[in-house]
């Protein structure tokens, strides 16, 4: 842990207490001759250090936060060097379906879900890929979680890539995931392999023998299907519902046939919980190499002037007695 201040004369600041503490300096050796000058007793000394050590306090504070000290923190990247992730998202027209018009549609709430399973494998290298008719990877797996967020922000959008037919109203195919596996979306030194898949699960015809056999190709890779689907999902256009559109209800148990067939886990939006369990209990643990080191920053100015304020308090709580 190590202290760096951006801006180091702001510090000069705190001189600027100065002035009023010679004022009042002033004030009160003035104070004292028109009391004696009147015969009274001269008020005690031990009187002024409250406020004035609170005036100081207050001062320093001010004049630290505005020199705008940084703590920075250096920790040891360590990565599992024998497993990695990808997370596909459905792309799929279907994903901008929502409960209403100023509701989440289902591809915000995949991407938010994608981060918290991002965050619960933090040692893992973890990729991001989306999927129409075809899987299009934006992020081969990396173990540094900003440029994964970023990805998922960013890259990832309804129909990018667009499916290769406009004429479908279904555009998904998780025949896609087949090939995967032939398509070194992995690197070689990956033998434990967790392909995570944020869908609604409507799709076209699965071919769910095809896809198992390609998944169980060695080096085998375990698959989590988290689903994002509601019967009263609409796709809304101007704020109207698409009479086009209509939440398939077969999704749910097409998903469980393929399950069943690849040895994978299905788990509804509600149940991200069990589906990070599951994660993290498919990759367990490994051997680990340092990857470098990490840097996170700490702004520490804004607790500085917050501080401010409890000497200012003191102050005015003490004028008033």
């Amino acid at each position: 842990m190590s202290l760096t201040f951006l801006s180091p004369l702001g510090a000069l600041l705190t001189l600027g207490v100065v002035c009023p503490l010679v004022a009042l300096a002033v004030i009160t050796r003035r104070a004292d001759r028109v009391r004696s000058a009147l015969d009274l007793p001269q008020r005690p000394r031990s009187r002024l250090a409250l406020p004035v050590a609170a005036a100081v306090a207050a001062a320093g504070l001010l004049g630290l936060a505005a020199a705008q000290p940084v703590a920075l923190q250096e920790t040891t990247r360590r990565v599992r060097s024998n497993a990695e992730a990808l997370v596909v998202l459905d792309v799929s027209r279907s994903m901008l379906a929502r409960r209403g018009p100023s509701s989440s549609s289902r591809l915000e709430r995949a991407r938010r879900a994608a981060e918290i399973l991002r965050t619960a494998l933090p040692a893992v290298p973890v990729g991001v890929a989306s999927l129409t008719d075809r899987v299009l990877p934006h992020l081969f797996p990396s173990a540094d979680e900003d440029v994964f967020r970023a990805t998922a922000e960013r890259a990832v959008g309804i129909e990018r890539p667009p499916p290769r037919s406009s004429i479908l109203t279904n555009a998904t195919s998780l025949d896609a995931l087949a090939a995967i596996p032939t398509q070194r979306f992995f690197s070689p030194a990956a033998e434990k392999r967790l392909l995570l898949v944020l869908t609604d699960g409507e799709s076209q015809a699965v071919n769910a023998g095809r896809i198992a056999r390609e998944l169980r190709r060695a080096p085998a890779i375990d698959t989590v299907f988290v689903q994002f689907w509601n019967k009263d999902d609409r796709v809304f256009t101007r704020g109207a519902p698409e009479p086009q559109y209509r939440p398939d209800p077969t999704a749910r148990p097409a998903l469980d046939k393929l399950a069943v067939a690849t040895g994978a886990s299905v788990y509804g939006e509600n149940e991200l919980g069990a589906a990070v369990r599951k994660a993290r209990a498919l990759l367990s643990n490994g051997p680990t190499v340092s990857q470098g080191t990490r840097t996170d920053r700490h702004a520490l100015a804004p607790y500085l002037a917050a501080a401010v304020m409890l000497p200012l308090a003191l102050l005015l709580w003490r004028r008033d007695r």
